[in-house]
């Protein structure tokens, strides 16, 4: 299907200039000196995106790597760590923080909204001992987008670290790591950026370094251990062999990226039009706040099957949407909106995809999805 459309939350689609950028000649990035300047410069426009003073690190390895070197480089045995949740990946960061010897406190929130700021300085006024506290920004299996200002304000005010998975914000939605007080943001290639999957980059703060290195114990693993990355370009040394292509893309898209000087509008005004298209054609989105710029979840209609409906636009249409995963995996359907995906002949035609399917499968919608679609975007 050489013209399958891929609107999933991540991997997106990747631009030509990309795909043309990761067939260029490799060096050998332990040797080569111009390369060590090459990797620090795609760092710098990394810092750019994220508005970020701090270290930032690219990682050969999908975006959980990033997550896992956090856990891993800060956690000693007993250390009080907070996770904050209200969704699937927000709870799973217990499970990192549990494997590396933390003490797990884990502060549930409705799933179908915003992590509720004002309940969680409540919460924090009464129990604050945590040596760092984790959230993510954008829960992609529900489209939930967290109020990450506010929570990081509330974190830094009791002197707690904060941890933060933007993985499916960076690039789609507009994030002050300086002036929030972000102290770890961890972001992967696959999507806003639109590279394809296999890096992980973050940004670690001067409060986190020093916590990093005033371990009494080692850290546990080898390649999840951020001291490797400290002063890497005054040894000129990487802790291992880099990914040279996947950062020749992620170069690429970076100057894509930082050209488009309406990237945040962009996403902003499609996400809100494709919203109010589906919600006038009859269609239920999942959450009733915090909508995500970057992905949008929808309830799978009754008597609708969500596998059946994705293999006939994917077979019929050429378009490619994605279920959600855990307890939401049978009843939640999603359209990625974000990076490349983000333009609107895109979204008609992924729109026009759902419409004709739904309407093929026996489900009647109150109007034509695309058309409104149009007609909000206009």
């Amino acid at each position: 299907m050489n013209n399958l459309l891929i609107m999933t939350p991540g991997p997106t689609e990747v631009s030509e200039e990309v795909r043309r950028a990761m067939s260029k000649k490799i060096t050998n990035p332990d040797l080569d000196p111009e390369f060590f300047d090459f990797y620090l410069n795609v760092s710098k426009k990394l810092k750019k995106v994220v508005k970020t003073k701090n270290d930032m690190i690219i990682m050969s390895g999908e975006g959980i790597l990033g997550l896992e070197s956090a856990c891993a480089s800060l956690i000693e045995n007993g250390d009080k760590v907070l996770v904050l949740a209200n969704g699937i990946f927000g709870s799973g960061f217990a499970d990192f923080a549990d494997l590396y010897g933390a003490e797990v406190t884990k502060w549930e929130f409705p799933d179908d909204k915003a992590i509720d700021s004002k309940e969680l300085e409540k919460k924090l006024s009464q129990n604050n001992d945590f040596k760092f506290a984790t959230f993510v920004h954008c829960e992609t299996p529900t489209g939930v987008i967290n109020p990450a200002e506010e929570i990081c304000a509330l974190l830094n005010k009791h002197n707690i670290l904060s941890v933060v998975d933007a993985v499916s914000s960076i690039g789609g939605v507009e994030i002050d790591v300086d002036s929030w007080g972000i102290d770890i943001i961890l972001g992967g290639s696959q999507k806003c950026l639109s590279v394809p999957p296999g890096l992980t980059f973050m940004s670690v703060s001067t409060k986190a370094w020093d916590l990093i290195n005033s371990r009494e114990t080692a850290v546990k693993g080898y390649y999840t251990n951020l001291q490797h990355w400290q002063n890497w370009y005054q040894k000129k040394n990487f802790p291992y062999t880099q990914a040279i292509s996947d950062i020749y893309a992620l170069d690429a898209a970076l100057d894509k990226w930082l050209a488009d000087k309406k990237v945040y509008y962009r996403h902003s005004r499609i996400a809100e039009a494709l919203r109010k298209a589906l919600s006038r054609s009859g269609l239920e989105i999942y959450a009733d706040n915090g909508y995500s710029d970057t992905v949008t979840a929808l309830k799978v209609p009754e008597m609708i099957d969500f596998q059946e409906l994705n293999q006939h636009m994917t077979e019929k249409y050429n378009v490619m949407i994605a279920g959600s995963v855990g307890k939401f995996k049978n009843n939640i359907f999603r359209i990625g909106h974000m990076g490349e995906n983000c333009y609107e002949e895109k979204i008609y035609r992924t729109l026009k995809a759902l419409d004709q399917s739904l309407r093929d499968l026996g489900y009647q919608l109150k109007d034509k999805i695309y058309k409104v679609f149009v007609d909000q975007i206009e």
